[in-house]
């Protein structure tokens, strides 16, 4: 654990709950002396302390090891707060409805900021029946290709994970569909608002 995930954030935490340090120290069963050693960064909690501690303090694990708490303002299901979150060594993709501090391989990952689609990341959409069918003319080698496609609702997602030297293609549900995504593993995440 570095000082910062331990000195400054139990600090800051501390001090935002009203706390002393002798309180959180009784709280967690262990001397204010400790406490202090912490927050100067001279000593380091043991690692069995750090769920305690952050639930003390009012923060998860990782907001706590990550030294970056996260206030989620979306109190409720809005599909218009949808986040996208991509590890880049696994390609593993994370959907929130709302910001998180979301973990993996390690690494804290920052959510993916979408781009109106451009010449090269151009969502085709054909109407075939009840479903959109897209398409992209985008190059799928292990380098450089589209990594998913997703289709938002009002009501929820639908994530279809692409490979490279596939077609860069997927079918979804027409209805309540309010818009479409792509992801490039070179140049991230492109989106395509629709209006119906």
């Amino acid at each position: 654990m570095n000082t910062y995930v331990t000195g400054k954030i139990i600090k800051r935490l501390r001090e935002e709950k009203g706390m002393t340090q002798v309180t959180l120290a009784d709280r967690l069963g262990v001397s204010d002396k400790a406490v202090s050693k912490w927050e100067t960064g001279k000593g380091y909690p043991d690692i069995t302390l750090v769920e305690t501690i952050a639930a003390t303090l009012g923060v998860s694990a990782v907001e706590l090891l990550s030294g970056d708490s996260v206030t989620n303002q979306n109190r409720s299901f809005n599909m218009k707060r949808c986040v996208f979150y991509v590890c880049p060594i696994c390609g593993n993709v994370i959907f929130s409805t709302g910001e998180a501090v979301v973990c993996c391989h390690g690494i804290n990952l920052p959510k993916t900021e979408a781009e109106p689609t451009d010449a090269a990341h151009g969502l085709n959409v054909e109407t075939v029946e009840d479903e959109f069918y897209v398409t992209l003319s985008h190059e799928m080698t292990k380098r450089h290709y589209i990594s998913f496609i997703a289709a938002v609702r009002d009501n929820g997602v639908e994530v279809v994970k692409l490979y490279p030297e596939g077609a860069a293609e997927a079918r979804f549900k027409r209805s309540r569909t309010v818009a479409l995504y792509a992801y490039c593993n070179r140049h991230g995440l492109f989106l395509l608002k629709l209006c119906y």
